[in-house]
């Protein structure tokens, strides 16, 4: 005997309401059906003008014209294609034709609140599926138990109440993706959210899926410069590599995000910023100084603001890596940053305490590696079967006081194939990029550097650690010799030529040309406080000088010997030359000040004489 729960009252839609007739013939075609009586209900539906939809549980009879249409063209479409004849196929279709019965599983919601709904009847919903309110309100399922499924809710909640009709879609959350989608700003749904008009997409992509197998991958070998150059000449980034930027907050950890994006410009890789939980101005300014900058065009920024839906912040990196993948599976080079992982992972957190899961270690809860595991493995450098595109990462993770021991932090230090470490100290000292070169690592190293680079870095992080260890150790000395001192200045030296401008890169060649100069202690004797301006200058004598080599450097990015040894001597012969000017500046300053003071001498009066009665 069925039990009432799978057979619920019957609901009839039409735009008229049905004679006692034809309710008498559709109640003894349910008692034929269903071998019992069933209650027979009509509801008004001025959309249905021809036909009828008959609705028993998730039993759907579609008798409307367009339910009728497509069945049938549905019936065609099933024919055999490799008979001889097709009329007699098509003669028994019509003939034999009659609306099938369809299931539709339908729920209703149980509770509503805090973007989160709890739906009950739908017995085979899948996780991560979308399922649709009667308002046209969309979600996807994030928990199921035995009795219920738990949905975040894509939209305004407040048209959706206890006992909304919940269908299922049969489809996952899905992410629009496209070429014209370069230069434009979008939520983490697709939709455009810079006033610029509708974005004509070219179909949709999962926002989750597997990501790329073993066998699909090839070795991180091409280097992505970020133009930032204590980064490229100690931390080299690959196309396809997961590099982690982490530090405090305000340490400039998307400064440097920025200038990478920024010195993509003309080098063929389409570049994706994820903005979880920023202030929304903020991402205005950043796409604003994008444009400013000629990056924008190649640029597509995803924002989940921190006013948006937690649904939101938590699904739009996954939307934002869909994005992605689009590129990277038609042979293309993907730059992703997420800004930041921190702020996703809260919004999971949130969502899941909503959710009523039991929460983990830290009160987070226990698949937060999972999470960005999941996201991260994404990216790679596909095999030439493939299509060999690559997708790179630069996840940013905001660290509390430093510490990098916490429990988001580990799991993306341990997730990725190194970090960028910034410290607060160094930049509140001036040091900008403050990156810490004993905590900072690039496990892909060399392999993602050009010969030059590799030819012109040398021992700079040696250099610098060795200075470090230096420093420490002889801050509260005041008695030290001379070769200390001038390990010291060098050190000293090398930090300040790390000092780099935001929004303003550097090219292959120049890197080149400042390493080789450094690391052979030409710049020794230029006082720190002009080390600047000396940079610059000797950078344009150079470029005037050797343009042919400055050329060749960031072609093909080899450095021959021969152009080495020029490029030395220039750096010689400027820097004997700056010190020779700043010397003779010096001795005219000097002059002149001896000057004055005897100007200052001669026309002094002369002591008047005191009377006598005074001496």
């Amino acid at each position: 005997m069925r039990n009432e729960q799978k057979l619920p009252r019957a609901i009839l839609y039409s735009d008229t309401e049905p004679t006692p007739e034809q309710t008498a013939r559709l109640e003894a075609f349910l008692e034929r059906t269903y071998h019992e009586s069933i209650a027979l209900k009509w509801a008004q539906s001025p959309a249905i003008k021809d036909g009828f939809r008959l609705e028993v549980g998730s039993d759907v009879y579609d008798w409307t014209l367009e339910g009728r249409v497509r069945q049938f063209q549905e019936r065609l479409n099933r024919l055999d294609p490799s008979a001889q004849s097709v009329i007699p196929l098509i003669r028994s279709a019509v003939n034999n034709f009659a609306p099938a019965v369809e299931r539709e599983e339908k729920g209703e919601a149980i509770f509503v609140g805090d973007e989160i709904a709890r739906v009950r009847g739908l017995p085979s919903v899948q996780y991560g599926e979308v399922v649709e309110f009667a308002n046209g309100v969309h979600g996807m399922v994030q928990d199921l138990r035995k009795d219920s499924v738990g949905v975040v809710l894509f939209g305004a909640q407040r048209d959706i109440v206890e006992g909304s009709v919940v269908k299922r879609t049969g489809r996952t959350a899905g992410m629009p993706v496209g070429i014209r989608f370069l230069g434009r700003v979008v939520n983490a749904l697709g939709v455009p959210i810079d006033g610029k008009g509708a974005i004509e997409h070219d179909g949709y992509r999962p926002i989750e899926v597997a990501a790329p197998g073993i066998l699909d991958r090839q070795a991180v070998d091409r280097p992505l410069e970020t133009g930032i150059l204590c980064i490229d000449s100690m931390f080299p980034i690959g196309r396809g590599q997961r590099e982690l930027i982490i530090g405090d907050r305000q340490t400039g950890k998307t400064a440097i995000a920025v200038d990478t994006i920024i010195n993509q410009n003309h080098r063929n890789v389409i570049c994706i910023y994820v903005a979880i939980g920023q202030k929304a101005s903020s991402v205005a300014q950043i796409a604003a100084n994008l444009e400013r900058r000629g990056a924008l065009e190649h640029t597509i920024i995803v924002s989940a603001s921190a006013s948006d839906p937690a649904a939101e912040q938590y699904i739009a990196p996954y939307a934002a890596t869909a994005l992605g993948e689009h590129f990277m599976n038609t042979g293309r080079d993907v730059l992703i940053v997420y800004d930041d992982l921190s702020k996703h992972a809260i919004a999971y957190r949130a969502l899941s305490l909503l959710l009523e899961r039991s929460p983990g270690r830290e009160a987070y809860p226990g698949d937060v590696f999972y999470l960005h595991s999941r996201l991260l493995e994404r990216s790679a450098h596909l095999s030439e079967e493939r299509g060999g595109g690559s997708m790179t990462a630069l996840p940013i993770i905001e660290t509390q006081a430093g510490d990098v021991s916490a429990y988001i932090p580990t799991n993306v230090i341990s997730i990725t194939d190194g970090q960028i470490y910034l410290e607060s100290n160094l930049f509140f000292s001036g040091q900008r990029p403050a990156v810490n070169v004993g905590l900072s690592v690039s496990r892909v190293g060399g392999a993602a550097q050009t010969k030059a680079m590799k030819q012109s870095a040398g021992s700079l992080r040696i250099d610098l650690a060795q200075f470090r260890e230096m420093e420490a150790f002889t801050q509260f000395s005041s008695d030290l010799d001379e070769v200390t001192k001038r390990q010291l200045v060098y050190g000293q030296g090398l930090m300040r030529l790390l000092r780099q401008d935001q929004y303003k890169p550097f090219s292959q060649h120049q890197m080149v040309i400042l390493l080789i100069a450094a690391l052979n202690h030409t710049m020794v004797d230029v006082p720190l406080d002009e080390l600047l301006t000396y940079r610059d200058k000797l950078l344009e004598a150079v470029e005037t000088k050797h343009d042919h080599i400055c050329r060749r450097i960031d072609r093909n990015g080899k450095l021959l010997d021969r152009d080495k040894e020029l490029l030395l001597g220039e750096a010689k012969a400027f820097t004997e030359q700056w010190l020779h000017g700043a010397r003779d500046a010096a001795k005219a300053a000097e002059d002149v000040s001896t000057a004055e003071t005897a100007d200052d001498a001669t026309a002094a009066p002369p002591a008047q004489e005191a009377p006598d009665g005074e001496r």
